[in-house]
This record gives C-alpha cells, structure tokens and sequence, in this order.
C-alpha cells in the first residue's frame, strides 16, 4: 500500500526517499526506542488515536503511514488546509461501508490538524468517540492551543523532536548511495563540510535537508578525469541550492511563545549576550519589530520599575526610533534597549504591588472612598462632611500628613514594598524616613 515508487523527475527526492518500514525511519528516539511508547504500540499492533506535534520534516506524516501499514488499516489522507466537512462526511460514509463488508479499520490522518476550525473538529469528533476512525493528526502547533478538549482528551499526544545534524547525516548518506528511489545513480560524492553545511542549513527538518541535497547534486562539480566520472558536490553548491537559511518561527504559535519567553527570561536574569541573541532569532525569522518593541517596554515597567526610572522613558524611545527608521537601521534601536533593560537593576515591586491590589479589589469589591479624602464642590457634600477633616500636605512644613487614604476595611495595608536595587533602594529610604516622622509625631502627640 506505501510502494515507493522509482526515482523519477517529477516526484521530489523527500518523498521519494521517504521510509515505508520502522526500520528505516531515523530520528525520534525517544518515542521509538526499545520499550518506549511507540514501540510497544506497534509490537502490539494497537493504534490509539493520536496527535503528532513537532516541528517541519521530523517525520509526523511518515510515522502515520507506517503505523497505518503496520494495522493493516485503510489509511486515508486529509488536509486541513484542502478540505472541509463534507469531505469528512464522505470519508466517514466510507470507513461504514469498508468496516461492514470488508471489517477494515479505518485510519484518518489529518495533516495541519491546528488549521481545523471548531466546526471541522466538532464533524469526525464523534466518530473518533464511536471507535469507527482512528485520528492520527499531525501539528506544528501546540495542540492545547489549536485542538479543542472533546477531541484532544481522545487523542494521546506525542512530541516529536528536531532531527539531530547526526540524523540527518543519515538520511543525506542514504539518498546519495540509493539507486532506486535515490541519487545513488549519479556517481556522487559530498565534500564533508558540505555534507555539515546542509545539515546545519535544513534546521532540523529532514524535507528541507533533501531538498537542498537534490538541487545541489545538480550544481554538482566533475571530481576530475582519473574519478571514473564522479562529480563532487562541493560548500559552494551546498550554499547555491539554499541561497538563505530557513529558521523554524511562527510568529502565531508555539515558537513565537519559546522565543519571546526566552529573550523576557535573558532580560530578567541580566544576561545582555542572551537577550542579544534571542531577539535577533526573532527579527531574522520575521517577527514584528514593533511587537519586540512592545514587549520591551513592558519589561521596563514588570521587571526593571523604580529601580530605573529611566528604563521605561529608553524602551519608549527605542520604540520610537525603530518606528521612524524601520528595518534595518531602526533594529539598532531594539538591540539598545535590550541591552540597557538587561544590564539596569531589577525589581518587580511595581507588578507585585499592582497585583495584590487587583486581589484585593476582586475580593472586596466597590468600597466607598473615605470621606475625609472625598471632593466636595457643591453644599450637599459638604453637608454630608465629604471632604472633612482633610489635611493639605502643602501646609505642613516637612509636606506629610497622617491620614488614611484607603477604604476603611484595608486601612493599614501596604501593597508597596521597594527593594534596596538601584534608584528604587533611595526610594525605600525615603519611604523610610517619612514613617519615622509620622510614627514620632503620633507618638509626641499621644505623650
């Protein structure tokens, strides 16, 4: 049913080369090795319905069919991005017929399964449920972000990983010596730092690995008169067939999310060569400057705050220069701020502060203002003694008061509480010291 057919011109060499048995698939380990999950389930012949997330070119798709080859199961191919609910509805009318004249079990591999609208899961939802379709879907996604939960608590989720530069040495050996479904054929040889430079290119997917092996054998170059007409495929056809390389980024989904948590992490942990470096992953990888920007100035309020005041005022300027400038001369402006956020001290007493207050709100609710700190423009507040008793600050000789600015039922609490790191350390001096005013005028008063 998985035939590979013979190498020819208009099939790619990725599919051409893809494996039809377990034995020869490379890579994944962790999901394949003797007794691990997948292994067990093929020795037992007994698919669960599953869902294969990992990144491009680590084999999700090939695993499917293998596992469908191994059940003696019709398997059939389903593009989220290609088909809708009536192509389910047909496929489910089929697997009835096959499962009742012939009793065999139907597998539904659906490709790109975060592209499927509510909808679209809802239609084979309960027919996974009723055991008449195997699901084996295929992601780059998070599933928990992409699938909804009916169907994902049915699913057993697998991670796959990225293919190793040593899996994917593999893979490139064994399409240059396979003749029939390879380029075994051609008489070729690869220069060692080539072979590297692929590898280091495809990023860990082995599709885009062939791909580039298969152009480049084209620019492939003589090895010379005496080599029995072998031709050598040399770092400079290598780097010809991939004129960029391709970094693994979504900027709407999970690498999105691993990469601007790692340059918000480099920040907080003061390492300016880390947030350097993951900020530039993203802008080469096509994320929007203005979003990076964005988050840098949040950072300055969440994790620098008082401790630097000016932290803010330079994410707000970097901001605005790269909105000036644009790309690239405006990426400058980015990279200085991260490094001036990455190297300023730290504190989050603002966010701390911030986020017990909120509690508190939640909690109590609409809590009058006091009455003494109320405004009072017309006869009728007065009256009713809003704004009496207040003290003006400015009348005082030192500018402090003693008076409750809180709602009655959190009078006394203290949400603020400054550390001793860089301008916020002053900040809590002088916090300090205007307590010790107050408490000795109380005092003084009370003798």
């Amino acid at each position: 049913m998985f035939m590979n057919s013979q190498a020819s011109t208009h099939i790619p060499l990725a599919e051409r080369m893809r494996p039809i048995r377990i034995e020869d698939f490379v890579g994944q380990d962790e999901l394949l090795g003797k007794g691990r999950i997948l292994d067990k389930l093929i020795r037992q012949k007994k698919i669960p319905s599953l869902l294969l997330w990992g990144p491009p070119g680590s084999g999700k798709t090939t695993l499917a069919r293998i596992l469908a080859q191994n059940m003696a199961a019709d398997f059939v191919f389903f593009s989220a991005v290609l088909a809708g609910v009536k192509e389910v509805r047909e496929i489910v009318a089929k697997a009835n017929k096959r499962k009742d004249a012939e009793h065999v079990h139907t597998i539904l591999f659906v490709d790109e399964i975060h592209r499927f609208n509510k909808a679209q899961q809802d239609a084979f939802l309960p027919h996974v449920e009723s055991g008449l379709l195997t699901l084996i879907g295929a992601t780059t996604e998070n599933p928990s972000f992409q699938v909804i939960a009916p169907l994902l608590s049915r699913c057993r989720v697998l991670v796959l990983q990225s293919l190793s530069q040593e899996n994917l040495k593999i893979i490139l050996e064994r399409a240059l010596v396979d003749k029939k479904n390879g380029l075994g054929s051609r008489k070729l040889l690869i220069d060692a730092k080539a072979m590297a430079h692929i590898c280091s290119l495809a990023d860990g997917d082995a599709r885009i690995a062939l791909n580039i092996l298969e152009v480049a054998a084209d620019l492939a170059e003589p090895a010379g008169e005496d080599k029995d007409g072998l031709s050598v495929i040399t770092v400079h056809a290598a780097e010809e067939a991939s004129q960029r390389r391709r970094l693994r980024y979504d900027a709407a989904g999970e690498e999105h999310y691993n990469q601007i948590s790692a340059l918000h992490k480099s920040l907080r942990d003061s390492d300016p060569d880390g947030a350097l470096y993951w900020l530039s992953r993203m802008l080469a990888a096509g994320e929007d400057p203005l979003y990076i920007a964005r988050r840098l100035i949040r950072f300055a309020s969440e994790d620098v705050g008082i401790a630097d005041p000016q932290a803010i005022s330079i994410a707000v300027a970097c901001r605005n220069a790269y909105h000036m400038l644009g790309s690239p001369e405006g990426e400058l402006a980015l990279v200085e701020a991260a490094v001036y956020l990455a190297t300023a001290p730290k504190s989050n007493a603002l966010y701390k502060a911030y986020s017990e207050v909120r509690r508190d709100i939640e909690k109590t609710g609409s809590l009058p203002v006091p009455l003494h700190i109320r405004n009072a423009p017309t006869r009728l507040m007065r009256n009713l003694d809003y704004g009496k008793g207040y003290r003006y600050a400015h009348d005082d000789t030192e500018g402090l008061v003693d008076q409750e600015h809180l709602p009655e039922e959190l009078c006394g609490k203290k949400y603020y509480h400054p550390t001793n790191r860089g301008y916020e350390g002053l900040v809590k001096e002088r916090l300090t010291k205007w307590h010790q005013i107050l408490k000795a005028r109380k005092n003084k008063s009370q003798q």
